[in-house]
């Protein structure tokens, strides 16, 4: 915990003299009682309770005092809270290579089928678009609150040729910068993007942030194989670095391979995990393998757990605040209560 205003708890030293000055009016209290003839009279008068009761008042009150100063420091604290807007995108590989069947039924389909689990389960307010790649990247449905569009859209995959890492991502971070003209002419084979995300302005300079700090979005990519043509993968791992983007990433298959036959040509498809892990230890993210369906929906559920809330640094002046009120009432209940009266 840290507090912004660190100077206001210099009045924590006014706390040991309130107490001092309690003591003191007691013993003047007691020098101006009326004499009695034995102290063992008066406790027996009093009663035990009735001597720790008339101090407990005064002690709630210390505390609450104590509270309302550590209040008006600003103290701040890393706490947990609920996501109210958010944009995630799916970056899912649709490379022939996602027809391998070593993760029943097939690769593509076990993705999607996951896929459509995860986007069901996220937060209503958390806006899902979905872009596939391949040779070239596309984006099949650009960000949405329907998690019905969002299904839809994950359901007219299409397999084509080749595998372009590097283009899903910075086709990715194009639907979540729409309006940072981000040059898309390696990704789709056009200039401009889109229309589903409207015609960019000229491409606009950026200060680059530290990686991993923009929290209204995130990426999940999702492939089976090896980067054979397009952009770099690493190059648009440090695009999404540079905009604090995360892009969490998740390997689909064997680690062995396996062989498939796609369009009269077959060929032995491989995870490149190591490039992976590095996309995502670039952009400050985790990297999840999954080998087979119950794997993947595992992954989906995990990062659906990280991805609904997020943890920042909120001032919490309020709850000291509150704290002090609250033994302030009590203190005053608890005399009225004993002593008929607040005092």
């Amino acid at each position: 915990m840290s507090f912004l205003w660190q100077e206001a708890l210099w009045l924590l030293l006014l706390l040991p003299l309130l107490v001092w000055a309690y003591v003191w009016l007691l013993k003047r209290r007691k020098k101006t009682a009326l004499a009695w003839s034995s102290l063992a009279i008066v406790k027996e008068a009093m009663g035990q309770q009735r001597l720790w009761r008339r101090h407990v008042p005064p002690a709630l009150l210390l505390l609450a005092l104590a509270a309302l100063i550590v209040a008006s420091a600003r103290p701040t604290a890393v706490v947990t809270l609920p996501l109210v807007e958010q944009t995630i995108i799916l970056a899912m590989d649709v490379s022939g290579s996602m027809r391998a069947t070593d993760v029943e039924p097939n690769r593509l389909v076990a993705s999607q089928n996951a896929a459509k689990a995860f986007i069901a389960e996220l937060p209503r307010t958390v806006r899902v678009g979905v872009v596939s790649f391949a040779g070239t990247a596309a984006i099949v449905q650009p960000p949405t609150l329907s998690r019905e569009d969002v299904a839809a859209a994950i359901d007219r995959f299409q397999l084509q040729r080749a595998t372009a890492i590097g283009s899903g991502l910075i086709l990715s971070l194009a639907a979540i910068f729409p309006d940072a003209g981000i040059d898309l002419s390696q990704v789709t084979g056009a200039r401009l993007m889109p229309k589903a995300l409207g015609e960019p302005p000229k491409e606009k300079e950026f200060t680059p942030v530290e990686p991993g700090s923009y929290n209204s979005a995130a990426i999940i990519l999702l492939t089976d194989g090896q980067r054979t043509t397009g952009p770099d993968s690493m190059d648009a791992a440090r695009m999404a670095a540079d905009r604090g983007v995360k892009v969490y990433t998740v390997g689909i298959g064997t680690k062995e391979g396996d062989t498939i036959g796609f369009e009269g040509w077959s060929m032995r498809v491989r995870l490149d995990e190591e490039t992976l892990k590095q996309v995502a230890m670039a952009t400050r993210a985790e990297y999840f393998y999954a080998g087979n369906a119950i794997d993947l929906k595992k992954v989906y559920q995990s990062l659906g757990t990280r991805l609904s809330a997020q943890k920042k640094e909120t001032e919490i002046s309020a709850l000291f605040a509150g704290l002090g009120a609250l033994l302030t009432l009590v203190a005053a209940g608890l005399s009225v209560w004993w002593f008929g009266r607040v005092a």
